[in-house]
């Protein structure tokens, strides 16, 4: 699956047979790619074999499509981003937007035909909402950028909201299964708890429970009799007859209450208690309805029997609903138990997809994070990091792009071109046959690009012909034979880009992150190499100011040199690179001055037009990183501190340069006691005081304000000459 980084922030397309169904299974015609589309009327049987050929798979390819991949555009992938950033930029992804497609596509490794053969199914999935205690409806954002992709490659909304794959994830199986043992085990269902008692003072209410007394009455009279070998029970009246039919439950004689409305049965249940000792109300759910019945009970000890018997009916009855509402999740369960090398293609996020929606709330950190998807899937190969971190296959790509239908091209031009592939030249390349329902082809023309399951293929065959050029013999290959301990492989399992930017790899084994640079396609970054503790964000300027300016605002003050590189966030947010670390807490320190004076040489300071408006906010990398953490997605950045709860205009930050000096010693610790929540401000409100009131203090700011005017008279005097 190909994701750019940040340059298009949206979904990968989808694509589906423009034909009236697409659950149907496309056949070996040559001029059709072989692809199992499956919905939910499918999915049993499509599970069914999907599971042996997994079993059989010597590796298993995926792909995911999205319904967006950033929540604003602040959250974009930014050379800026630190690997612990990356992370949590891609939890907010994984989080927010829905997975409608996915694609899985089993290859095995066929001896007698000397070729691969690949099963490619394509789900669609929905998180629709399957159970009655669910909660609140499952919510997910959706980019209008997407919408308008998807529907450009003609993608069935329709099909995949009312026949998608539903799903639960593990964590929301586990608290379905605990709910439905509270209420049935414990006996707090609506189906067997009595009626709180309610007075019956309406006319209408007197009288149905008087009618409804007298009926049972008979009822009952009637079993009676019949047991001491008196005549038949026939009933009563024909209104009677349609409301209170005589059946069997649990071997007992029962009444099958219909017609009645809620409030009548509630009546009906007040009845039983208090005139009936011999008779126990039920409502009974069972598996496309949901019955009320009044049971004969022959004693209290058989009517504790009867309870106990429908408590554990109805617990089960609603354990197979939950197992039912598992849905798309068995396959992710399936790919997990068996263990199998699972190859995707820049597939960071997909795989953050699969842990959010299938096992659980995703970890705070990148290394949680690594380490509990290694438990579940132990072997996961990049094709991305493996085209680019091998010089073989460098080689072969040249100075190619890694995505994935560039990859596909170069190394799987056979399968790219089909028939027409016969002038290539004669190399030894991997063969790749698809099997679809026991059909299996190995003539077809390319399927649509963008489509899950068929990116899936591709992404399996690109890396079945990068093992060939890695020298891996697939006819020397055992099918007991694990591909991810092969020793040419090896180095590559688990390793994922977290940014495909600035290389940050992580290694799920370990969790270990590495920053490299791959050869002929690395990325080559804008920036000179990145300090994050030489970082200062700001952010909250009355109106977008060009990088050029802030440059030079800073520059006057701090010298020519001070600023390496100033870099838009968005519009309302900058980052400013410094060359030195202490440059850092000298610019936050001569804020925090500048804004606690406001006197009119202030006004006249070079941080004026940067300052103007007085909502101007600066901080260290950390705040930046605190506030990606944060739920919230407002589009702006400015707006999202706001809503984040940042209360301060400066956040100071320790400096070797300038600790021991008095100024800093004031500074840091007026700075300490500013507190990001209303409560911690009342709290220290008369420290502040004290502190902001002090005239050592001011005259402290003032002088490190003069001072930094000389500064910018010095610089100007340097630019001059």
């Amino acid at each position: 699956m190909k994701k750019q980084w940040p340059v298009r922030a949206l979904s990968r397309a989808l694509s589906s047979s423009t034909s009236s169904s697409t659950t149907a299974t496309t056949t070996t015609n040559t001029a059709l790619f072989p692809l199992k589309h499956v919905t939910k009327s499918n999915f049993e049987s499509a599970l069914s074999s999907l599971s042996d050929h997994v079993r059989a798979a010597d590796f298993v390819a995926i792909d995911l499509e999205m319904t967006g991949v950033t929540s604003a555009p602040w959250r974009d992938s930014f050379d800026f981003d630190r690997f612990d950033v990356r992370y949590l930029k891609v939890k907010d992804s994984a989080e927010k937007f829905a997975v409608v497609q996915f694609g899985v596509c089993p290859f095995r490794w066929d001896p007698l035909k000397l070729s691969f053969v690949a099963h490619p199914h394509n789900f669609f999935i929905y998180p629709r909402q399957e159970l009655p205690f669910d909660g609140p409806a499952n919510e997910f954002l959706c980019q209008t950028t997407s919408l308008d992709f998807l529907a450009k490659y003609q993608f069935d909304f329709n099909t995949c909201i009312h026949e998608g794959v539903s799903y639960l994830s593990r964590e929301q199986e586990v608290e379905a299964l605990k709910r439905a043992n509270l209420i049935y085990k414990d006996g707090l269902s609506d189906s067997l708890k009595e009626a709180r008692d309610m007075p019956v003072v309406n006319v209408v209410d007197v009288l149905f429970s008087e009618r409804m007394k007298n009926r049972l009455s008979e009822w009952r009279g009637g079993l009676l009799r019949e047991r001491n070998g008196g005549s038949e029970f026939q009933g009563s009246s024909d209104d009677s007859e349609q409301q209170f039919r005589t059946v069997f439950f649990k071997m007992r004689p029962a009444v099958s209450l219909n017609g009645f409305s809620s409030h009548q049965l509630r009546l009906i249940q007040l009845i039983v208690k208090k005139h009936f000792k011999d008779l126990a109300y039920l409502h009974f759910s069972g598996e496309d309805s949901s019955q009320q019945f009044i049971v004969y009970v022959d004693s209290e000890s058989d009517k504790k029997l009867l309870m106990r018997e429908v408590k554990d009916e109805q617990c089960k009855h609603e354990e197979l609903k939950i197992k039912a509402a598992v849905g798309f999740r068995h396959v992710i369960d399936l790919l997990s138990s068996e263990k199998k090398l699972i190859v995707g293609h820049n597939c960071f996020l997909d795989i953050a997809h699969i842990y959010s929606k299938f096992l659980g709330p995703l970890p705070s950190t990148g290394e949680e994070f690594a380490s509990s998807v290694n438990n579940y899937f132990p072997s996961i190969i990049d094709t991305k990091v493996l085209l680019n971190s091998n010089n073989v296959l460098q080689h072969w790509m040249k100075k190619s792009s890694t995505s994935l239908s560039s990859a596909f091209s170069v190394l799987c031009p056979q399968i790219v071109l089909g028939s027409k592939s016969s002038y290539l030249p004669l190399q030894s390349r991997v063969k790749v046959e698809v099997e679809v329902d026991d059909m299996r082809s190995s003539s077809w023309n390319s399927g649509v690009k963008h489509e899950a399951g068929y990116d899936a293929f591709m992404t399996g065959c690109v890396f079945a012909q990068a093992c060939n050029h890695l020298g891996i013999d697939f006819k020397l290959h055992s099918p007991s034979e694990n591909l991810a301990h092969n020793e040419k492989l090896e180095k590559h399992i688990n390793r994922l880009y977290l940014s495909w930017i600035n290389g940050d790899v992580i290694n799920l084994s370990t969790g270990n992150r590495t920053s490299e640079s791959f050869g002929l396609n690395s990325h080559k970054m804008k920036y000179t190499k990145i300090c994050f503790e030489h970082i200062v964000l700001i952010w909250g300027f009355r109106s977008k100011i060009k990088a050029g300016v802030i440059r030079e605002c800073i520059s006057k003050v701090l010298g020519p040199s001070s600023v390496t590189s100033v870099y838009h966030v968005d519009e309302s947010a900058v980052f400013v690179h410094f060359s030195k670390a202490g440059l850092v807490s000298k610019f936050l320190a001569l804020k925090e001055s500048l804004e606690r004076t406001n006197d009119p040489i202030s006004v006249l300071h070079p941080f004026a037009k940067l300052l103007e408006g007085g909502n101007t906010r600066a901080a260290s990398y950390e705040t930046y990183k605190e506030i990606c953490s944060s739920p919230i997605s407002k589009v702006l950045f400015a707006d999202q501190a706001e809503a984040f709860g940042i209360k301060w205009k400066t956040k100071l930050v320790e400096s070797n340069v300038e600790a021991n000096t008095p100024e800093s010693k004031i500074l840091h610790e007026g700075n300490s006691m500013i507190s990001d929540s209303d409560s911690a401000q009342k709290t220290n409100n008369r420290k502040i005081n004290k502190v902001t009131n002090d005239s050592s203090y001011d005259q402290l700011s003032r002088n490190k304000i003069v001072d930094s005017f000389y500064t910018s008279h010095n610089v100007e005097q340097i630019r001059t000459f």
